[in-house]
């Protein structure tokens, strides 16, 4: 098979051969690489019904040629209250990120802030002082152009969560790190029945403690303001983790935390191996195909195990070797749901929708936990199997039928955790597809492209399930699609909560998604979401309301101490506006900054730094100070741009440009710099910056609107996804 029968776009095909594709290797090859010699699975995605988690799709293999890389996505590491620990922690996690794996960490365990402490300090800087480590680790650790992913939680009762809670609104604190709360029943039920709760700390070493009245009720309404000017802290539902999964009743085993999409639940230690079922592709003759599925499912199952054992040794730590060996934790979800959905003509939240998604679920759930079995009759089951905790625990009983009961009692488990719901924004847009259990995020985007007289051009393209079904019926606007094509936008949250309910029934470990909001929603929407979550049953909510303060940080790469947003107006002074953007060369990607006159729009100063990926930050400085000297000497920015034009082709440049193509304009970084610093001037004199979504950031990688989906930051134009 070539790539231009199995993928459609070219953005899809952009996709595979920047992100997937190792050297020149052929489709074919891929295949049989990223299989690994399982010709049943190769078939499953051959014909895009599963995909491996990007992590594996990328790497699987490379051992082999010398490449030290992790094929798991995530980890969860621990942290205990000393300083030993905390920096040995930082050690880990550093080490974790070289090797490809973003990092979940949970800092209840650190004593609160002004705890007294046997050092020359006397007194600790509490809890959330230790974050700006983890967060500046985070910055400095590259993970092939990107920074890697990071997850800090707290526990709702720690007597420092009100600093944790406001940490965000600081634009400067933490940017690379996603935040969340550990939520309790307990603490639910005192905002419901607005009681006092305590916040409490017991040092272990000396049987101190700390103890604090709040209002439940206030501390909830912070979290909801935050959330809806910030779009952090998350909402992490810790007992609801705790209770609904398969190791529930054994007592030897603890999460320590999520993973930095909060989907995994882990163990100090833990991982997750990752791979999900395209829903979309079992839609035949009208109907959900559970023959084809139920084996499906099967395959994903017994291909993700062969994909632990062979990646055992690449983990980075010794801990997290082990505790992969001993729980054996695989990551099965879905993604397509919503054109499923629309392929069957079921609107999404619909009662026959949520119907159908139960009987699926329940399927992958009794389907997996019976294939695991069968690997544990053949190979033994995990090594922490506890057969008695197993069978009573509640998520086991209500989700397997009377023969995978009995088989599970004969020869046990072979996982620990099976299936979740992971963020799938890449995955999505390299088949076409909806991500995870989420609606489609819009029926169409609004694309820029340049005009022969350099000016902005905006054309219109529709989500591929919405271009097909015009295309079949010959409709030309999309006031006149069915009913049954909602949008995460149009929809009511109630029906996304119902919709995500259904789905953690069956999911055991937990699910990656967004509950997206109009910039009109209200902080008592949020504080709606926030309870009707916990009523129903979630493991974890993301809330994301259109055009929050905290959009510009989402993805921030910078390499500066100073916040500065990707693609956006920057206030600098009263008189100053700064623009960033990035280019990308033929050694890999800079940075140019630039600040402008709010009265003429005249270009003052240039800044170039180089990315991570390559570049010569020598040329880089020397370039900027020349253009700023020239400017500020009295030549024109067209002069300068003229001479930087003038210098010859660059060969890596013209090679990056032949085979990836994806270089920013221009046949060298001078000539490239000098047509960025022309659109970043035509924009301040134009005033037409971000005209066709004012709310939203923007890319990275091409500068066009992102979305925030699957508990995910992804770009709908060139797949670039801050998740993966």
């Amino acid at each position: 098979m070539h790539l231009d029968e199995w993928l459609e776009t070219d953005l899809q095909k952009d996709i595979w051969k920047m992100k997937y594709q190792h050297n020149d290797e052929t489709l074919e090859e891929w295949f049989d690489r990223v299989s690994g010699g399982n010709a049943v699975i190769r078939k499953f995605i051959k014909q895009k019904k599963f995909l491996f988690g990007g992590r594996i799709l990328a790497s699987r293999g490379l051992d082999k040629l010398g490449k030290k890389i992790s094929l798991s996505n995530c980890y969860v590491a621990s942290v205990d209250d000393s300083i030993e620990s905390i920096f040995e922690t930082a050690k880990g996690i550093a080490r974790t990120y070289s090797y490809g794996g973003g990092v979940g960490l949970d800092i209840s365990n650190l004593r609160p802030k002004n705890f007294k402490v046997n050092n020359a300090a006397k007194e600790t800087t509490g809890a959330v002082s230790f974050m700006e480590l983890y967060d500046v680790i985070t910055a400095l650790i590259g993970q092939a152009g990107r920074r890697a992913a990071l997850m800090i939680s707290i526990a709702d009762n720690h007597p420092d969560v009100e600093e944790f809670i406001e940490l965000k609104s600081d634009l400067g604190k933490a940017t690379k790190a996603n935040i969340s709360i550990r939520i309790t029943n307990k603490f639910m039920n005192a905002v419901k029945e607005d009681k006092n709760f305590e916040l409490y700390f017991k040092c272990k070493d000396t049987g101190e403690e700390i103890k604090k009245e709040v209002k439940a009720k206030e501390l909830f309404n912070k979290i909801a303001e935050m959330n809806w000017d910030y779009a952090e802290p998350g909402f992490i539902m810790w007992d609801r983790i705790n209770n609904w999964n398969l190791l529930s009743e054994d007592k030897n085993f603890e999460y320590a935390g999520v993973n930095p999409c909060a989907e995994e639940p882990l163990p100090a230690g833990g991982s997750c191996l990752l791979g999900s079922i395209n829903l979309s592709e079992f839609v035949k003759d009208d109907r959900f195909d559970f023959f084809d599925f139920e084996k499906c499912v099967t395959e994903a199952v017994s291909a993700l195990n062969e994909v632990l054992n062979e990646g055992l040794p690449l983990h980075p730590l010794q801990e997290q070797r082990e505790s992969v060996s001993n729980w054996r934790q695989i990551g099965l979800g879905i993604f397509g749901l919503a054109d499923m959905l629309i392929k069957l003509k079921i609107k999404y939240g619909s009662t026959e929708s949520l119907e159908l998604c139960s009987k699926i679920g329940f399927t992958m759930i009794d389907n997996a936990i019976f294939e695991s079995s069968i690997l544990a009759k053949h190979n033994s089951p995990y090594p922490n199997y506890n057969s008695d905790a197993v069978l009573k625990s509640e998520f086991f009983l209500e989700n397997t039928t009377y023969d995978t009961k009995a088989h599970v009692e004969d020869c046990g488990l072979y996982n620990s955790q099976l299936l979740t719901c992971a963020p799938t924004g890449t995955l999505s847009t390299l088949l076409g597809v909806s991500g995870g259990i989420e609606p489609v995020y819009e029926l169409s985007y609004t694309r820029k492209t340049e005009s022969l007289h350099n000016k902005d051009a905006y054309y219109e393209v529709f989500t591929p399930i919405v271009k097909k079904y015009m295309e079949e019926n010959n409709i030309s606007s999309k006031s006149d699609l069915p009913e049954y094509f909602v949008t995460a936008m149009n929809l009511d949250y109630l029906d996304r909560i119902k919709m995500q309910s259904v789905w953690q029934k069956y999911i055991d470990a937990s699910i990656s998604s967004t509950i997206n909001l109009k910039n009109s929603a209200t902080i008592e929407d949020v504080k709606d979401i926030y309870m009707k979550s916990w009523e129903y049953g979630l493991k974890g909510v993301t809330v994301f309301r259109d055009g929050c303060k905290r959009v510009g940080i989402l993805t921030t790469t910078k390499e500066e101490d100073t916040p500065i947003l990707k693609g956006e107006a920057i206030k600098c002074s009263d008189n100053m506006t700064g623009l960033k953007r990035k280019i990308i060369t033929g050694c890999g990607s800079l940075h140019v900054k630039a600040y402008f006159d709010n009265e003429t729009g005249d270009l003052l100063e240039v800044f170039l730094s180089k990315g991570s990926t390559g570049g010569c930050q020598g040329m880089m400085i020397g370039l900027s100070r020349a253009l700023s000297y020239g400017l500020r000497s009295g030549a024109s920015l067209e002069g300068l741009v003229d001479q930087l034009e003038s210098v010859p082709i660059c060969p890596a440049y013209a090679v990056r440009t032949a085979t990836k193509k994806d270089t920013s304009r221009g046949s060298n970084c001078p000539s490239a710099v000098g047509k960025k610093l022309k659109e970043m001037q035509n924009e301040m004199l134009n005033k037409e910056t971000k005209e066709s979504n004012p709310s939203t950031n923007a890319c990275p990688e091409c500068n066009e609107p992102l979305v925030m989906e699957t508990g995910c930051v992804s770009c709908k134009s060139c797949g670039w996804s801050k998740c993966e």
